[in-house]
């Protein structure tokens, strides 16, 4: 009966161990991993990948701080990469694991002084959110933030559900830094949002902006350009009809990363998917699966088959939304006790 019991025992703990091995839980942005990659990596590796997806940054990390665990890598963008290495969030990377490192664009890393030794984080990609314009229905516009101010546009517009994007956005055409700490430039962005912006839209909305678009509810959105190419890719009069820009006044610009968070079960197959993640080929196929420009992966470039919706040089003149520590909270404050208040 004894060795009857350790048997079991010992079966049970090699079963477990097995399964934890053959897979990896990865938390990612909603409309971000590529299924094509997603098969291959599982394929070549013999591993499940099991992925969870977050709409915003403060999702993500209010879901890891108040009890969501069981990940391996997260996605964050660079302010956040900041915040939780700050915290100690993340493991440190074995870059032994990973010879593709050699493959980033020292121009991307440079935008990471939070980490550009990458010792935490591997850069995934550097682009922005801009904005989409049906044009069969708004066959005017200025190329600029402004068209939220349009009130002839009323009830067909939508901005992102994301306090530094939206709050960058106004910065920004106000002529200021989407990392401002002046108090007079943030409540000068808020009143911007708050009574010529906000009036105009339909919600703020990072989940469906997409499919609104896409059913003809909303005629402008500010969004990613994947996320409404994806939802229009068999609607050919529409995709000839739309129109995404990021405006040339700059906007805040992303840099998102891979990490693999602090007591990730499976550490060494996370090493194994970053370094998948940047070999050329594999990269090209994640860029054109989205239509994007391989900002982030050199080798990948020459690689790339398919169109991009918008081009590397577009993002240059955007900038990157730092970690902007005690000074967050005048941002919070302008976001959700009167921008949001009420929402």
């Amino acid at each position: 009966m004894k060795r009857s019991a350790i048997f079991f025992t010992v079966l049970a703990v090699l079963l477990m161990v097995s399964c934890s091995g053959n897979k990896l839980n990865v938390y990612n942005w909603s409309y971000y991993t590529p299924p094509s990659v997603i098969e291959k990596f599982e394929k070549e590796f013999n591993v499940r990948v099991v992925i969870d997806e977050y709409a915003s940054n403060e999702e993500m990390y209010t879901k890891l701080k108040t009890g969501g665990a069981g990940y391996d890598i997260v996605f964050p963008s660079q302010d956040y990469v900041s915040i939780m290495i700050r915290q100690g969030m993340f493991e440190m990377l074995d870059k032994s694991l990973i010879p593709n490192l050699k493959n980033i664009d020292p121009i991307a890393l440079g935008k990471a002084d939070y980490d550009f030794n990458m010792i935490y984080s591997v850069p995934y990609y550097w682009g922005a959110a801009g904005i989409i314009v049906n044009t069969a229905k708004v066959p005017e516009f200025e190329k600029s933030w402004s068209i939220f101010a349009r009130s002839d546009l009323r009830g067909r517009m939508t901005m992102l559900d994301d306090m530094r994007e939206v709050m960058g956005d106004a910065l920004v055409h106000l002529g200021y830094s989407v990392n401002s700490k002046n108090p007079a430039e943030i409540n000068a962005a808020r009143d911007l949002i708050n009574n010529q912006w906000k009036p105009n839209l339909t919600k703020f909305d990072a989940e469906s902006f997409g499919k609104g678009y896409a059913n003809g509810e909303f005629w402008v959105v500010q969004g990613y350009a994947e996320v409404v190419y994806e939802e229009i890719a068999d609607n050919e009069q529409l995709m000839r009809d739309t129109y995404y820009f990021i405006p040339p006044e700059g906007g805040p610009g992303y840099l998102d990363s891979m990490c693999i968070l602090k007591g990730a079960k499976n550490k060494e197959m996370a090493h194994k998917f970053i370094n998948f993640i940047h070999r050329p080929d594999i990269y090209a196929e994640f860029c054109d699966f989205f239509g994007f420009p391989a900002t982030v992966n050199v080798p990948a470039r020459q690689y790339i088959e398919g169109p991009t919706w918008y081009q590397a040089e577009d993002i240059v003149d955007t900038e990157l939304k730092d970690d902007l520590g005690d000074v967050l909270e005048l941002y919070n404050d302008a976001w959700f006790n009167f921008i949001r208040a009420g929402d």
